[in-house]
């Protein structure tokens, strides 16, 4: 017997870990950075070197960058900023991963603070974040029927599944040069810079994927001469680019997640010579996943009247498309400053991120429960401390509408940022508005019998005999026409004549006169 096939492909999860890990060194100011007095402001960000997978661990190496304002007490210059790493090498249990299976490693700070040992010496603690997820390519071989005509009764089943296309990953490069406005002066350094996505999405077209959106960007930097020493400024930068992908169509199911994997800043000279233009450079990391829809008949059961056909089932998991649906998430909350903060004078930056903390089925939909955090560097009236920072986290949750699903799901949901506005509301409160983008994409999981091979062996006729020829059965619930032909060694075709049906359903109840056959 000779059998048609169709190969599925999807990603099969191996596993997936999590773990929290804090990061502490002490780092000595270079000699050529003035003394610290205090801190303003710090941030950080993972950045990973090598990441692989052996014997039941994903082990993985890289650095913790951290940025630092703060306040010196050297004449003409009160505020000043260093950059320093720490590295790392961890590593996370995932049981039953390989050497060769693919890893989408994400590391990312929940905290990091900085105490001063001393004017020349710092302590900086970081608690982070590292979840790893481990998946193969599975392929899955579906019977779709038989090549030649063997007498067999076949039973077929038409499934909605999905087809997965492209998994990759890719990148998209930006270099753009800015110029100062005419009422700002020239440029003697970038104290302290942002640069952040909005807006970003992508669009499908065949062979390629555009990606748009815009870069916010602020920059606090010192005036090259001294009655200009403190200067901010802000803009955007549009993003409008693509990469090439083969494989893609307009009409398939798509996921693409964009992350700012690495942004430099660096003051250029304009054409007069002057330092007046700052080259950015910056590179997005795309990851691309993408799905066909595709229905196919399924062969579900198979026997034959002439001769014994038994086939071998297997449980198998396939997906199909529950929803794809994005939402706006409306945020309006107040920054209040501490007792001890500087009153504000003025906003110079800010910098946001968003974190989705949890999704929880309901039934609405899906509710989605984050934190978006939202620092800004201000200035003061406070000549020995002309610049300090505030910090709000702003609780946020939206429900996304999806259908009920009949088993379990997949879910994926990507946050953005669209826009964020501050409004100094007096000397000590800012009133932050934002809008975020949620992105829910859930596939259904659908669990199926499948017949993985198919053994013939010759009709044992003395069973056959022993069984009654004639036999009056009363349909039962659950019952399918199929399942009783061939428990009867009978076919459809034939009970539906014997039994004047109108079709092949069946009622429980209905009454049915099952005449044997001899193929």
């Amino acid at each position: 017997m000779e059998l048609e096939r169709q190969i599925l492909h999807k990603n099969m999860e191996v596993g997936r870990a999590f773990s929290q890990i804090t990061l502490d060194d002490d780092y000595n100011l270079p000699d050529f950075k003035p003394d610290l007095t205090k801190v303003i402001r710090e941030k950080g960000e993972i950045r990973f070197d090598e990441i692989h997978v052996n014997n039941g661990h994903v082990w993985f190496k890289g650095i913790l960058m951290f940025d630092i304002l703060y306040r010196t007490d050297l004449d003409g210059k009160k505020i000043n900023c260093l950059t320093g790493e720490i590295p790392f090498q961890e590593s996370l249990s995932v049981d039953g991963a390989q050497e060769l299976d693919p890893v989408k490693m994400e590391g990312k700070i929940e905290d990091i603070s900085v105490s001063v040992i001393n004017s020349r010496k710092l302590s900086i603690r970081s608690l982070a974040e590292f979840r790893a997820e481990v998946e193969k390519p599975q392929e899955t071989p579906v019977l779709t029927g038989i090549k030649e005509e063997t007498g067999c009764e076949v039973e077929t089943e038409q499934m909605e599944v999905l087809e997965l296309i492209t998994d990759k990953k890719d990148n998209l490069r930006i270099r753009k040069e800015i110029s100062l406005s005419s009422n700002k002066p020239n440029m003697d350094e970038i104290l302290w810079s942002s640069v952040e996505l909005r807006g970003i999405n992508s669009h499908m077209r065949n062979g390629e994927i555009d990606v748009n959106g815009e870069a916010l960007i602020y920059v606090l930097y010192s005036g090259a001469e001294e009655e200009d020493r403190l200067q901010w400024f802000e803009t955007t930068v549009p993003i409008k680019g693509s990469v090439e992908c083969n494989t893609c169509e307009e009409s398939q199911i798509y996921r693409i997640s964009a992350n700012l994997a690495q942004a430099d800043l660096e003051i250029m000279p304009d054409e007069d010579g002057e330092e007046r233009n700052i080259l950015l450079e910056m590179a997005i990391n795309l990851s691309i996943c993408l799905w066909k829809e595709e229905a196919i008949e399924m062969v579900s059961d198979i026997y034959a009247l002439d001769r014994q056909v038994a086939p071998k089932f297997e449980e198998a998991c396939f997906e199909k498309l529950l929803v794809k649906n994005d939402a706006k998430c409306r945020i309006a909350d107040k920054i209040e400053l501490d007792e001890a903060q500087e009153d504000i004078l003025q906003i110079c930056v800010n910098e946001e991120k968003l974190a989705i903390e949890q999704t929880t089925v309901t039934e609405e939909g899906i509710l989605a429960e984050g934190i978006l955090t939202v620092e800004v560097l201000y200035m003061t009236n406070d000549e020995s401390m002309p610049i300090s920072s505030a910090k709000a986290f702003i609780p946020f949750s939206q429900t996304i509408e999806m259908p009920r699903a009949q088993g379990e799901v997949k879910i994926w949901l990507d946050g953005g940022i669209d826009q964020v506005t501050t409004v100094l509301s007096d000397s000590r409160t800012i009133d932050v508005k934002a809008v975020i983008s949620l992105n829910l994409l859930v596939f259904e999981q659908q669990q199926r019998q499948m017949i993985t091979e198919i053994e013939e062996a010759d009709l044992d006729l003395n069973a056959l005999q022993q069984s009654p020829g004639i036999v009056g059965y009363i349909v039962r619930e659950g019952d399918r026409l199929f399942g009783i032909a061939k428990e009867h060694h009978t076919t459809i075709d034939n009970l539906v004549e014997t039994n004047h049906l109108t079709g092949t359903f069946v009622k429980p109840g209905e009454k049915l006169l099952i005449i044997k056959t001899v193929g």
